[in-house]
């Protein structure tokens, strides 16, 4: 006998494979474990490749077989060989411990680190760049005592801090992934296991979570995470339903309807231990919404109640196997993902994925280091300057005639010149990062924000694009039925209390007459017209029908739980109007009518909403006997099946001009005879082997002609908190903005017209279901000529585009003013945040609130999380954590401006600290020997070649000992870091003109042109403290150290006060201490300064004389360019 070809699986080799295992008895258990478990698919392909799919797709039993059936196993252990290991597996029920230990172990890892790899990968992290780099390597030569000079300390200790600091917060985050790692592994499960002994009932054990393995079934309870992906054989609910969150995998809150497999439904913890059978799984996927499987088992024998032996032959299989097994197809519904939630109930599971093979770990990336763009340039001008002082030492030995040891002379040299690119730069960047971090989240108007990588508060002031997920981010994804259309009668969100009246009225006057709560439109109709109560009757009556809510129990309360949210909204609200869902079953539902009297209906068949027909339907009967097909779906395919009416089209524009989510409704009457037609030819359809999904469609087609249109319906999708005008914001701040979520399209659609992406009157073009090369060419060729539109995408079609025509997609979409990708994986939404950096070099910010958008906000430059009812995952993985969407207007038009503008200002500032003094070395030199250096050079060279070329070109250290100490710490380190403190415009101007964050995506506040300024500025102005201070001072020149020292402090204390632009207290406080500390330092430094000297008047007017030259100019030219190229905030401040 064959079984039902309904029951077939797929035609491909692998599936095929799966129902040859079943069919002729072989099962992996029943091997020898000597290699034949890594050949046995190659053997069950090739035996589909050479008897075709005829027969034995049909599951011929060994009596069955024809003659010239038998199987040489010689060739096709011969065949084996040559045919590499496939990724799908057949999973017997009775698996050896060898064959389940050949999977990936049920491992959860999201540490980066482990001991033995923890200290190269933090030292490669931070040396793979040159400016780090360049710091290590000056620290290390000062081991070397021809290279030594000044104190060791002064080189390596603001070195080993700032790794100190760097490695201390990777060690202590690591750890913190490692607890939660350890957590989630050690979480207890029950599997059913029949070697427990006859004592334990149920025949169960507990074992951590990483010691689950393929074939194991696992019994799960309500609320409990399911630890790996598994087939659902049995649920508590008789019906053999479950409900599980995916919140964490797909982001949608919704519970989702898993369907235990039937023939399972009913056995016991005994039955299920005893199962001959085995599970075929296609090799594991990306893809959360698709599985191809199936499951095989013979006939239970109840008079046996031990398993079959795990050690039999395939022989013995054969010769025992007295009926076919029998073969039930699993799908997508029959799955539970690892990571989901069982909502209710309990259930047991068939585990087939493990650890890296499961959906959820395929669909999560690994974290990366992030490094801001600020920090890659300042690296980048780090190796113009190494050249400029490689160059210039080499220049000083040639000028010397490369005498003696002229290659340890370069490197002293090169030694000497460090402070052009000081380490303190790096501890200044990294101090000011943690003061913007402070500054963020002591934020009052964005309470509960966390910095968690606090490298990057500059990245925030250079977004240019966003990429938003939708559920949770954007909308709280709580519905609400806002409005009712009748055609002659609209009913808004305030008078639903009419509705509700009329609903009485109807039922209260047909159970008066009638005796009967339920009521017809031909019994109300009156002279051939219906009144409004009828109306509101069928409308009602149809929305709570038709639908897949199921009533759940729990704490004391019912809850409604479906797929769609929108249907959820629905059936609340035909419940607060008098109409109340009260059970569900698969076969029936109870309705409780506004008399207080309950209704059942028979459910006969459920046509479901899926992307493509855009509608869902069912066929009920009543307790009148009376059978009615009601449909529910999208306006743009619900037009075309119901009778022709005047206002629908317009009536929907309008709503969703509004923002709702409009579903049209209808129905019709059967007749016993038109069901039972229907019926024969849909079940013929139904059990066709090919085309059946075409011929279902066909049948069903035939019955959704003509549909009686009943009412509109407009549902509001609640949108997070001043979503609209934080959008609104982001956009005139230059932002470009992308919707990325794994909902339908059409949700997409509405979303994006309530949240205002789409500007009012703007053509919204849709793309989905793209299957062929020629048909993304089109698409492509489509966008090209209307670059002002919305395009919504669904994930199948982004996925060819991005295939096929990559570059081209996403430089047509780069253009675009809004974009909407749909149904997209965790994976997709990574891939697009990657494409998008790589193709324009912008920075991205991802921000998203559940377990999918941890990819796509570590693959981003920026990732933001929202802590939501989705839980924290996104939020601890994310480099910011905000607590609701409108935060991230503060957070980067305000906090990424003050930081990216602080950051600048402050890291030039201290590279203008440490060329000046170079300057000052170069130009004291090059004054006094005028007469054989041209003084061309006095301009383009730096202070310390020039003060070495006055001691016969010698490496020695103008400055030493604590002046070469103090000058980049305790006599400029606080009034230069005070920088951080300041600001060009105040907050309420920044939120009040976005147009200003424009400008620093640009990056004009730290660009070759300011920093070549800058460079500028340092020659000048340490060329003129050198030379002033030889000019004025020629007969005291053992002074000199004294007399440029305090002139080059004083200059860079003017500096800094000229560079603020707002004051605030520290600043005043910082500069004021730090000039008397200097002064008070003088007497305790005798070997540098000569307090007679110091103290004389002449002294004093020469050095004002010097900081006059030297700061002077420089203040007017910026009181020039104030005046006649004033800055762009400024116009506005003025």
């Amino acid at each position: 006998m064959r079984p039902s070809p309904a029951s077939a699986p797929s035609s491909s080799s692998k599936s095929l494979g799966g129902n040859l295992k079943s069919t002729y008895g072989w099962n992996r258990s029943n091997r020898d474990n000597d290699g034949g478990d890594e050949e046995e698919q190659a053997l069950l392909d090739g035996v589909a490749r050479d008897h075709g799919e005829g027969d034995l797709e049909m599951g011929r039993t060994s009596e069955e077989r024809m003659p010239g059936d038998e199987i040489d196993m010689k060739t096709i252990r011969s065949k084996m060989k040559k045919v590499s290991r496939d990724a799908s597996r057949t999973i017997s029920f009775h698996a050896s411990s060898k064959f389940k230990s050949s999977f990936p172990a049920n491992l959860i890892r999201n540490q980066k680190y482990n001991i033995a790899s923890f200290l190269p990968l933090v030292f490669y992290e931070q040396f793979k760049f040159f400016f780090n780099l360049y710091f290590l390597l000056v620290a290390l030569s000062q081991f070397i005592p021809a290279l030594k000079i000044g104190f060791i300390v002064t080189y390596v200790a603001p070195l080993a801090f700032v790794l100190a600091v760097t490695m201390g917060k990777e060690a202590f985050d690591d750890y913190l992934r490692h607890l939660r790692d350890t957590e989630a592994n050690s979480a207890r499960y029950l599997i059913l296991d029949r070697n427990t002994g006859p004592s334990t009932i149920p025949p169960t054990r507990a074992v951590p979570s990483s010691r689950l393995q393929v074939g194991d079934l696992v019994v799960l309870e309500k609320n409990q995470r399911v630890p790996a992906d598994m087939v659902l054989l049995r649920t508590s609910d008789k019906s053999g339903t479950a409900f599980v969150r995916t919140d964490q995998l797909d982001g949608e809150t919704d519970w989702k309807l898993r369907v235990a497999v039937a023939s399972f439904q009913s056995m016991t913890d005994k039955e299920l231990l005893a199962v001959q059978g085995d599970v075929y799984a296609d090799p594991p996927i990306k893809d959360i919404h698709t599985f191809v499987g199936t499951v095989s088992h013979s006939p239970f024998d109840e008079t046996s109640d031990r398993a079959v032996p795990t050690s039999s032959s395939p022989q013995a299989s054969l010769l025992t196997t007295s009926q076919p097994p029998k073969v039930d197809p699993l799908t997508a519904e029959n799955i539970l993902w690892a990571n989901t939630v069982l909502a209710a109930g309990s259930a047991v599971g068939f585990v087939v994925y493990t650890g890296e093979e499961t959906r959820a770990v395929m669909n999560t990336s690994k974290s990366e280091t992030k490094v801001g763009l600020l920090d890659l340039e300042i690296n980048r001008m780090a190796k113009i300057l190494c050249a400029v002082t490689f160059v210039l030492s080499v220049l000083l030995v040639a000028l010397n005639g490369f005498r003696g040891q002229w290659y340890i002379y370069v490197f002293r040299f090169l030694i000497l010149f460090s402070s052009i690119i000081p380490i303190s730069l790096r501890v200044n960047l990294d101090m000011g990062k943690t003061v913007y971090a402070h500054n963020i989240q002591t934020d009052p108007e964005i309470p509960g924000t966390i910095v968690r990588t606090s490298t990057l508060p500059e990245e925030l002031g250079r977004i240019e694009y966003l990429l938003s997920d939708k559920t949770g981010t954007l909308t709280q994804n709580e519905m609400e039925m806002k409005k009712l259309h009748l055609g002659t009668m609209s009913y808004g969100y305030d008078s639903m209390n009419e509705v509700a009246h009329q609903l009485a009225i109807s039922f209260g006057g047909t159970h008066a007459r009638h005796g009967s709560g339920l009521v017809t439109g031909a019994v109300l109709a009156s002279r051939g017209r219906r009144d409004m109560a009828s109306k509101v009757n069928d409308a009602v009556l149809a929305l709570a029908v038709c639908h897949n809510v199921t009533p759940v129990e729990g704490d004391g309360e019912i809850t409604y739980q479906a797929s769609s949210p929108d249907e959820v909204a629905i059936v609340k609200w035909t419940e607060s109007i008098g109409l109340s869902l009260i059970s569900r079953e698969r076969t029936s539902m109870t309705v409780r009518i506004p008399d207080g009297s309950t209704k059942r209906f028979n459910i006969l068949d459920i046509f479901p909403f899926t992307s493509e027909s855009k509608r869902m339907g069912i066929i009920v009967r009543d307790d009148q006997g009376e059978t009615t097909f009601y449909q529910k779906g999208a306006d743009v395919v619900m037009a075309k099946i119901v009778q022709k009416n005047d206002w629908l089209e317009e009536e929907c524009g309008n709503m969703a001009r509004e923002g709702l989510r409009t579903l049209v409704v209808g129905k019709k009457k059967l007749s016993e005879a038109a069901y039972k037609d229907f019926d024969r030819r849909y079940h013929v359809a139904r059990t066709q082997t090919e085309g059946r999904n075409e011929a279902m469609t066909r049948v069903v087609e035939d019955l959704e002609r003509d549909l009686e249109l009943l009412a509109l319906t407009g549902v509001e999708d609640k949108l997070q908190e001043d979503v609209r005008p934080t959008l609104e914001l982001l956009r005139n701040a230059g932002i470009k903005i992308w919707m990325l979520t794994g909902d339908k399209i059409e949700t997409a659609t509405c979303i994006a017209i309530s949240t205002k992406l789409v500007s009012r009157g703007q053509y919204i073009h849709q793309v989905a279901k793209l299957r062929t090369a020629e048909e993304a060419q089109y698409q492509l060729d489509f966008i090209r000529s209307k670059l002002d539109c919305c395009l919504v995408i669904d994930g199948e079609s982004l996925q060819l585009c991005l295939d096929l025509y990559k570059d081209e997609f996403i430089e047509l979409a780069t253009q675009l003013s809004c974009v909407a990708a749909c149904r997209c994986s965790p994976t997709q939404k990574a891939d697009v945040a990657r494409l998008i950096r790589h193709h324009t070099k912008k920075r991205v910010c991802c921000i998203g609130d559940g377990g999918n958008d941890v990819s796509m906000i570590q693959a981003a430059d920026v990732g933001v999380g929202i802590v939501g009812k989705e839980g924290k995952q996104a939020s601890l993985a994310a480099d910011f954590s905000i607590n609701q969407f409108s935060y991230l207007t503060k957070l980067l038009v305000w906090h990424g401006r003050n930081s990216y503008k602080r950051s600048a200002k402050l890291a030039q500032f201290v590279i203008h600290r440490g060329l000046i003094i170079s300057g000052e070395f170069t130009r004291s030199a090059l004054s006094i020997m005028y007469v054989r250096l041209s003084l061309t050079l006095i301009v383009y060279t730096v202070m310390q070649a020039v003060f070495s070329a006055i001691f016969f070109f010698a490496p020695i250290a103008l400055y030493q000992g604590w002046l070469q100490v103090g000058y980049a710490t305790v006599y400029t380190m606080a009034p230069v870091f005070s920088l951080v403190l300041d600001r060009d415009v105040n907050e309420d101007v920044a939120l009040l003109y976005p147009e200003l964050y424009k400008e620093l995506t640009k990056g004009r506040s730290l660009s070759y042109k300011t920093f070549f300024a800058w460079t500028l500025i340092s020659v000048y102005q340490g060329g003129a403290i050198m030379i002033m201070s030889l000019l004025l001072f020629e007969t005291d020149f053992l002074n000199i150290v004294a007399i440029s020292f305090t002139a080059l402090i004083l200059n860079e204390l003017i500096m800094v006060a000229l560079e603020i632009t707002t004051w605030h207290f520290y600043m005043a406080v910082s500069l004021i201490v730090t000039l008397l500390f200097y002064g008070i330092s003088m007497a305790f430094l005798p070997e540098y300064f000569n307090l007679n000297f110091v103290l004389s008047v002449r002294f004093i007017w020469k050095v004002a004389m010097i900081v006059a030259v030297s700061s002077l100019p420089l203040y007017m030219v910026r009181i020039t360019q104030r005046y006649f190229r004033p800055a762009t905030y400024a116009k506005l401040i003025s």
